[in-house]
């Protein structure tokens, strides 16, 4: 079922809540530019499996309302906390993907992991995010053409063969996302230093990355790997930046495992 939970006067965020009587809970923080409907592949098995999962359209994307302002890394984290805080959530397992990664890591520490057991880090942009020169190109195209950009996102996003029908799935999601934010966040990339934040987890981590990621190379991969402590990495040797997707069976199979 979907409903909406109020994080701030006037703002209103999506949450995709799937079998809310499982035996465990799985929170899914999807990536720019897209919203919870890109962990599609997820929802389709691990509640059959027994597990509760949600998906939370951050502000300004997916389903949630849009306002003009919010978009930084500690009001994101704070959008997160006002649900987990809504649906009473404990002990759950918290995955955040590409720059949902990067929410997830801010509210591990702004929030010392409230309710968190395990945390899942996929292809995430950190302990940096866009260079300069990515984030600049991005932004231009984003204020000019952003259904351009957006097709851009998708050539480099995957290192496994997608069919025109799913490229143009996730160009819509994409685009259900609003212009401002979709910059905003952009521009948030482009300053994003996580470099403090990661020795100060403590929960199991484990870090799941495509060996042929375009978007955040398997490199920082390995530095997560060295600056969270209780921490494991698991490349992922056919997949881009989509591990999600492109290694779905490896990919479920291995979460399930580690949140058990």
């Amino acid at each position: 079922m979907g409903y909406f939970i109020n994080v701030e006067s006037g703002v209103n965020l999506y949450v995709e809540d799937l079998n809310p009587e499982g035996k465990k809970t799985i929170v899914f923080i999807h990536g720019w530019p897209l919203s919870h409907k890109q962990f599609e592949y997820q929802f389709n098995v691990l509640p059959s499996m027994g597990y509760r999962c949600i998906g939370i359209d951050w502000r300004g994307f997916g389903n949630s309302d849009k306002p003009f302002g919010g978009y930084t890394l500690d009001r994101l984290a704070d959008d997160i906390r006002s649900v987990v805080g809504a649906l009473q959530l404990k002990n759950f397992a918290l995955v955040g993907h590409s720059t949902g990664g990067s929410i997830a890591i801010r509210y591990m520490t702004r929030y010392g992991g409230y309710g968190v057991s395990q945390l899942v880090l996929v292809d995430a942009a950190a302990p940096t995010g866009f260079t300069a020169e990515t984030a600049d190109r991005y932004l231009a195209q984003t204020l000019n053409d952003r259904p351009k950009m957006m097709q851009e996102v998708i050539d480099g996003f995957f290192f496994q063969y997608i069919t025109r029908h799913f490229s143009d799935w996730f160009f819509q999601m994409g685009m259900q996302a609003a212009g401002w934010s979709t910059a905003a966040i952009i521009k948030l990339l482009r300053e994003v230093n996580l470099y403090e934040d990661l020795p100060k987890i403590v929960d199991p981590t484990l870090i799941i990355h495509g060996i042929h990621d375009k978007v955040i190379p398997f490199s920082q991969a390995k530095e997560l790997n060295q600056l969270i402590p209780n921490s494991q990495l698991v490349p992922f040797k056919y997949s881009g930046h989509g591990a999600f997707w492109e290694e779905r069976d490896k990919f479920n199979r291995l979460l399930t495992q580690f949140i058990n």
